[in-house]
């Protein structure tokens, strides 16, 4: 079956950077564009980046755009989510999402605070 497995979220201070990683398995990887949402307590989920299938044409939403950066491992299985210059806004349930089969990860949680 399609699954989604989300990791490297954790706490940072504000200015910090985290790497996410999203390990996909249960389908043709490379066949998919790839999406990372957020989701802050109380706010809807937002789509925050979006790679192609080859990985040549992304996506930021304004309020990440020059801070993160979406790439994939079309030979791991793997879509990751750079994030710098973390702010406290930042914080959220970072999830992605294969649009291909519209699946989901479980998230994880990233944390921007001193």
């Amino acid at each position: 079956q399609v699954q989604l497995v989300e990791s490297g979220g954790g706490l940072v201070q504000p200015g910090g950077s985290l790497r996410l990683s999203c390990a996909a398995s249960g389908f043709t990887f490379r066949h998919s564009a790839m999406r990372w949402y957020r989701q802050a307590p109380g706010k809807e989920r937002e789509l925050v980046a979006t790679i192609s299938s080859t990985g040549t044409a992304s996506y930021y939403a304004d309020s990440v755009k020059g801070r993160f950066t979406i790439s994939r491992d079309n030979g791991k299985n793997t879509a990751f989510l750079q994030m710098s210059s973390l702010k406290p806004e930042d914080t959220a349930v970072y999830y992605c999402n294969a649009v291909i089969t519209n699946s989901w990860g479980q998230g994880t949680q990233v944390t921007v605070s001193s």
